[in-house]
Parts: C-alpha cells; sequence; structure tokens
C-alpha cells in the first residue's frame, strides 16, 4: 500500500471512529440508559446546583454536587472536557439537552466545577433545575476529529519537496539518512541509552527510543533534547495525553530548560502552570499596558466616541496589535521546549510555526492522525514509547481492526529497524519479575541494574507467587503441596458480568483481599508501616476493582496502610510502580475464554508494575488454555511458588 492510499484509509477508518462515537453518545441519552447513571464515568445525574462565582482567570464557575452511588472508578470529567446538561421531557419519554456548552474546571468525588459560557446560561440551568431534575454529562470533543481530519489532508496534498520526503520515509519507501558526528557520550546514562541519544543527534529524518518498562525512557529522551538544542534553538515536545506532556515538561524544566507549555491551562498540571503560554502572557513586562488598553476599549464601546475620541481609539488599537505581537514573538523567542499535546499543536498560536525537530513522548499509545498533525510542524521526528505496552484507544472494533489501532511508530519499528534504540537495562523488577516479559516481549535483551537485581521485601521471601485457583488443583488429606485454605463468606460461584458487561469474580476478590493481609501479617504490619512498603492490586476488570475496593474498605485491619494500597484497572497503572503488586485475573470457566486478558499487552503492563514482589491470583485451567498465560504459569513453577487455594 502505497503511502496516500495509507492515509487515505486512515481518514476513513477515524470517520467510522467518530462515528460509532456519536452513535454511542447518543444511544446513552435514551432515558433506559440514564437511570442508575450517577456514578458511571461520563455521566452525573441527578445533580444539585450548589453556587457560582468567579475563578483567577474572570471565568464564571458553577459548583454542581451528586451523591456517588458506590465507589468511583474512572472518569471522564478531566479538566478542560467539554460537557452539557439535560433532563428529562415533561412526559418522561425523552431526554433533552440544553445548548449550553460548558467545560469541565476542577473534579472531585461527588462535586464538580464546570466553566459556563455567559451569565445568560446559568439563570436557565437555574430555572431548569428549579423545575425538574437535571444531569450533566461529558460531550464528544468534536475540536480533535476535525483537526485530524484536516492534518491527514494536509499531509497528502503536501508538495512541499523536504516534507514529502520525510512523509515517505516514515510511511513509504524511502530509507532515513543518518549524519556522521562525533560520538555524544552522557556519563550518567548506560550503554543503550547513550546508543539511543547518538541515534537521535544523527538522525536526518527519524529515530525512535524504545523504553521498556524500567528502562529510563523519559531519562534518555530529555538528555537527547538538551543534545538536540546543542545544535538546535528550539525543539517541539508533545505527546498524546496532557498528563505526558506535564511529566515531560516537567523534568525539561528541571534540566533547566526554558519550557513553554501551550494548551488550556485548565488541562494543565500544577506544576505547569507558571510555564503555561497564558500565566507568562500575563507576567510579561509589557502586560499591564495591553490590559489597560483592553479595558479602555471595552468601556469605549458602551457609548458612541467623538471623532476626536475615535481617533484616540484607532490610536490604541494600533498599539494594542503591536502589544500583542510583541508579546507573543518573545515569549517563543525565549523558550528553547515547546510543549504541548498533538492535537495541541494545531493551536491557532502554533499556527506557521515550524520546528527543526519534534520529539513525541508515549507515541505508542498516540493516534497516527493525531502525530501527523504535529508531524507537519517539524523537518524530523523523534518517537519515545513501547510499543508492547497500552495502546491508544479505538472504541470501534471495525476501526480498530482494519488499522486504526495500530500506531506510527509500530509502522517504522516494523518496515525501518534501522532506526530504532531498544534500551535493555531495567531500574525496576527483580530479575525474576523481568526476566518473563523480556523473554516474551523484548526477545530476551533485557537485563536488571545491579542494584535491583536481587532487591525483594524480605529476605525469606520469593519475588513470583501464583496463588491457583483451578479445581483441578484441590489437595487431599495425603497432598504435600503447600496450600492457601480460604473460606468464603459471601455468595461467589466464579466469574459475573454485570450490566456494562464487565466481569468480577467474587471469591477471588475476597482471597486477594485474604492474601494482602497474610502478606502483610508476614512481613509485618509495623515494618510495613516503617518502611512505607506500597501494594498495588490490579485487575483488567472495572467491576472486579470496584469490589476490591469495597471488600478492603470493610477491613478495619488495612486502615494504617490505607494510603499504602492503591487497586485499579491496567491503564489506571501504566507508568506507575510498586514494591508488591497483586493480579486479580477474574476468568474462572472450563471453556478457557479469557476476553479481556487476551490483550497481551496490557498483562505486559500489569507484570511489569512490581519492583520486588509480584503475587497473581488466578485459575490456571482457565488460563493456560492460552500460550500466553501456559509459559507465564510455567515461569512461576520455575522461578517463584505456586500455591493452591480452596475457596
Amino acid at each position: 500500500m502505497g503511502s496516500i492510499e495509507h492515509l487515505l484509509l486512515l481518514d476513513e477508518l477515524l470517520k467510522k471512529e467518530e462515528d460509532y462515537e456519536r452513535a454511542t453518545y447518543s444511544r446513552s441519552l435514551r432515558v433506559d440508559n440514564i437511570s442508575g447513571r450517577v456514578c458511571e464515568a461520563d455521566c452525573k445525574y441527578p445533580i444539585t446546583i450548589n453556587g457560582s462565582g468567579y475563578n483567577a482567570l474572570n471565568q464564571l464557575i458553577l459548583t454542581i454536587s451528586y451523591e456517588p452511588d458506590g465507589e468511583e472508578l474512572e472518569n471522564d470529567f478531566e479538566p478542560g472536557q467539554p460537557a452539557t446538561f439535560f433532563y428529562l421531557s415533561s412526559d418522561g419519554t425523552s431526554i433533552v439537552e440544553l445548548p449550553h456548552l460548558c467545560f469541565v474546571d476542577s473534579y472531585k468525588e461527588g462535586v464538580l466545577q464546570l466553566q459556563l459560557p455567559n451569565k445568560a446560561s446559568l439563570a436557565s440551568l437555574q430555572a431548569k433545575a428549579d423545575s425538574s431534575l437535571i444531569g450533566v454529562r461529558a460531550a464528544i470533543d468534536d475540536t480533535s476529529y476535525r483537526v485530524m481530519h484536516d492534518s491527514l489532508r494536509a499531509v497528502m496534498r503536501s508538495s512541499d519537496e523536504k516534507f514529502v520526503r520525510l512523509r515517505e520515509t516514515l510511511i513509504g519507501n524511502i530509507r532515513p539518512r543518518f549524519r556522521q558526528l562525533p560520538p555524544v557520550s552522557v556519563p550518567w546514562l548506560n550503554a543503550s541509552q547513550n546508543d539511543a541519544i547518538r541515534k537521535v543527534v544523527a538522525a536526518m529524518d527519524v529515530a525512535i527510543v524504545h523504553g521498556p518498562p524500567g528502562t529510563g525512557k523519559t531519562t534518555t529522551l530529555v538528555e537527547a533534547i538538551f543534545e538536540t538544542l546543542q545544535r538546535e534553538t528550539q525543539v517541539l515536545v508533545c505527546a498524546p495525553s496532557n498528563a505526558a506532556v506535564d511529566w515531560i515538561s516537567e523534568q525539561l524544566s528541571k534540566r533547566g530548560l526554558n519550557v513553554l507549555r501551550i494548551g488550556n491551562p485548565l488541562k494543565m498540571s500544577d506544576e505547569m502552570l507558571a510555564c503555561s503560554y497564558e500565566r507568562r502572557y500575563a507576567d510579561h513586562p509589557d502586560y499591564p499596558e495591553l490590559w489597560n488598553i483592553r479595558r479602555t476599549l471595552r468601556d469605549a464601546s458602551a457609548s458612541k466616541p467623538s471623532h476626536e475620541r475615535q481617533n484616540q481609539l484607532r490610536r490604541l488599537r494600533k498599539r494594542q496589535m503591536e502589544l500583542e505581537i510583541k508579546i507573543n514573538a518573545d515569549l517563543f523567542e525565549q523558550a528553547s521546549v515547546v510543549s504541548c499535546t498533538l492535537i495541541g499543536s494545531a493551536y491557532h498560536i502554533m499556527e506557521h510555526r515550524h520546528f527543526g525537530t519534534l520529539f513525541i513522548d508515549e507515541a505508542a499509545q498516540a493516534l497516527e492522525p493525531a502525530c501527523w498533525t504535529a508531524i507537519l510542524k517539524a523537518d524530523r521526528v523523534i518517537l519515545g514509547g513501547d510499543h508492547n505496552q497500552l495502546p491508544p484507544t479505538v472504541k470501534c472494533v471495525e476501526a480498530a481492526r482494519n488499522g486504526l489501532a495500530n500506531t506510527l511508530m509500530q509502522h517504522i519499528s516494523r518496515n525501518k529497524p534501522e532506526c530504532v534504540t531498544l534500551l535493555d537495562i531495567q531500574y525496576r523488577m527483580h530479575r525474576d519479575i523481568m526476566e518473563f516479559p523480556s523473554r516474551w516481549f523484548y526477545h530476551g535483551r533485557l537485563h536488571a541494574a545491579p542494584e535491583v537485581a536481587d532487591r525483594q521485601v524480605h529476605i525469606m521471601d520469593t519475588p513470583l507467587t501464583w496463588i491457583d485457583t483451578g479445581s483441578r488443583n484441590a489437595t487431599t488429606e495425603n497432598d504435600e503441596r503447600e496450600t492457601v485454605s480460604f473460606v468464603s463468606d459471601l455468595n461467589g460461584n466464579g466469574e459475573r458480568k454485570n450490566r456494562t458487561g464487565s466481569i468480577s469474580n467474587s471469591d477471588e476478590a475476597k482471597l486477594v483481599v485474604h492474601t494482602l493481609r497474610d502478606y502483610v501479617d508476614m512481613i509485618g504490619l509495623e515494618r510495613i508501616v516503617n518502611d512505607n512498603v506500597d501494594f498495588g492490586i490490579i485487575s483488567p476488570y472495572r467491576a472486579q476493582v470496584r469490589l476490591i475496593r469495597r471488600l478492603l474498605k470493610m477491613q478495619r485491619f488495612y486502615r494504617r496502610i490505607r494510603q499504602q494500597v492503591s487497586v485499579h484497572t491496567v491503564d489506571g497503572f501504566q507508568g506507575q510502580e510498586r514494591d508488591v503488586i497483586i493480579i486479580s485475573m477474574v476468568r474462572d470457566n472450563d471453556e478457557g475464554q479469557i476476553g479481556f486478558l487476551g490483550d497481551l499487552r496490557r498483562m505486559n503492563v500489569a507484570i511489569t508494575r512490581a519492583r520486588m514482589k509480584l503475587i497473581v491470583i488466578g485459575n490456571s485451567e482457565t488460563l493456560s488454555k492460552h500460550r500466553f498465560y501456559n509459559a507465564l504459569f510455567e515461569h512461576f513453577q520455575q522461578h517463584g511458588e505456586v500455591l493452591y487455594s480452596k475457596i
């Protein structure tokens, strides 16, 4: 497939994803889908209006509250997310959306603050709330789809010789070029990290820093950016999410680089607000004059000025434009790093900006159309990430199956392997935890750094434990295998599916809680507290995570270490690590159906969160019908311990 055909297909698949999301949004507004939605990630109903006021940016903020129905696991109401209000029609047969689009300002469980467009929208909301129940739900972000479609078309239309060569190098048949340069060496980095930096500096078109878990990908990218800035005056740094942009931007700021963070301040971390375009703009020495001119012009618009006054206002408007251009130019000229999301690179203040080098962090989680949005602004591209961890989010199965879930980083790695440097020393996991993902996902090329290779929570502990819930392993009186005995005090018969399709396993959830307590007792509660040993409990299924969280809350034993225990889905643990990880596999059936567990990249993430201890709880009979889990179970048998549970 040629590059243009590839891009046309991407555009078509992106449209399928957009149509799917719109259809899902419309279906979710049916009356039968609204009841009981109060704790869903994207919908809160009913809500109560608590009050309104203005924030530091003089924006009208509405505060609402709702009663959570249980613990909220995931949340779509991220700062900056568009949202709409709705209510039930008078006859109760349909959902009516109010016309006011608002944006999330802040969120915490039970309370939402939203930025409203004007006082009129506030008045109509209050009036509607006085007469009927209202709700709020996350809206579709039309801007992202429009930007990606426009970017793909611009990539296809481009006749710029330099850009066409870059396009054909990335997705066509042109081979990447590399300069011959004196070797670069950073003393505090290891050999593979230095190799990656040398390739980044030498690349004329593209280079990839492939960073498996714990290998210091961000550290390497920061140093690669620093080295690039010895040869260029400014670089563009992007990532698919605001959280990822903020993280690498923080590290670059700590390295002493001047970072200008572009984007909606509502979506930035508190640490990065000081680097935001808006904050830097307001702190510019010429801003007070500009502010006074703007205030004068606003006041003058309320009355009809005299001829002499009109001439004065024209001079003020001219001065206003001069100041705006000067402040904007100063901010960009002073910055050595401009950072934003991939979609944010199309922000209006980025128009006509061009960069020698674009760095894309977490490129393995980025939709390819989003990557092209930023690539349009650069002469060469450096990608960092790991395509063996979490993929991009694609909701439409057909679009994902036909290629939208495949990333640009995957495509280049497969077709242009000379661009790729694998970071092969990891600084997180005990060698026994690392060995299986290294063999399965990274061709056995990962090595544990000496300082972590044999690190354990307790000298008498083993880094790997599988607690097998399979019925074939039921013990007899003469069985010498070690057994974990756990008597169920709640009804539970294997896996169960809830109304949203998520699966839980109540007996296994109770076994997780029991296992955690046994482990804490073995190590000693005082030592756990004093050494701040932290625990992560992971399940691929949201329903199981909710169940485990409820069970933990019921146990007074865990109150002292509540802040040291995190329970979440695999996605919730991306980029994190814990001393001890417990994975609840959930699936328990005779057919060997593993469903969501078939996404092995997610299981790679789950396994590699553990520093010193990994405990897997699951039915080996069900799981071992899959080649990956059969190999994983054998790894635990050979390098750790397998205990058998009677639940």
